[in-house]
């Protein structure tokens, strides 16, 4: 195990180096970190602002920038990000975290786009309701029960979440899946 904060780049760094080191290889890097602080906008929450900027987007850019030389030197290789339905179906106390979601999206898609060169496969996966721990960290009370009440009412199990990642790992070299969205049959 490699202990991982994903706000720090030389910690993905030394993750991708350890796994290179271990297996000779990186074929997939899958970014699953992720922080959702709710809030309507006016409440100007800075500090939970930049800890989503910084995990949700920042630690993507730092991922990429650590297995991005890999994948080329190799020839190959695929980057797996979990995004989430919020970045879909934007809710009120949910701006921020929306964004950033979205803003990975568009990341992974301007990536894809830049690469076309066969090296680069590019997946954002965007779940709904899973069973988790993210909702633990929902600071209001009443907001973080009613979360909790939500999700184990129509939580999927985070098994099916990487059931989609092996899905579109397991694709040939020449298909690549762009975007998956799963979620609950019962989610609105």
């Amino acid at each position: 195990m490699v202990p991982t904060d994903v706000t720090r780049c030389a910690d993905l760094e030394r993750l991708v180096a350890t796994a290179v080191e271990c297996f000779g290889r990186l074929d997939v890097l899958v970014g699953n970190a992720g922080i959702a602080r709710t809030g309507p906008v006016a409440d100007l929450d800075v500090d939970a602002w930049e800890a989503m900027i910084d995990v949700n987007v920042r630690g993507v850019l730092h991922g990429i920038a650590a297995a991005l030389p890999v994948f080329r030197r190799q020839g190959h290789g695929h980057l797996v990000t979990i995004v989430s339905t919020a970045g879909l179906k934007i809710v009120p106390t949910q701006a921020v975290y929306a964004g950033t979601k979205n803003a990975v999206r568009t990341l992974l898609e301007a990536l894809r786009q830049e690469s076309t060169d066969g090296v680069l496969r590019t997946t954002s996966i965007s779940p709904g309701f899973v069973r988790t721990e993210l909702v633990d960290f929902i600071d209001d009370p009443d907001v973080r029960e009613e979360a909790r009440r939500r999700m184990e009412a129509l939580g999927i199990e985070p098994a099916a979440v990487a059931r989609a990642v092996a899905f579109a790992i397991e694709q040939p070299d020449d298909v690549e899946i762009g975007d998956i969205t799963l979620r609950p049959t019962r989610q609105g």
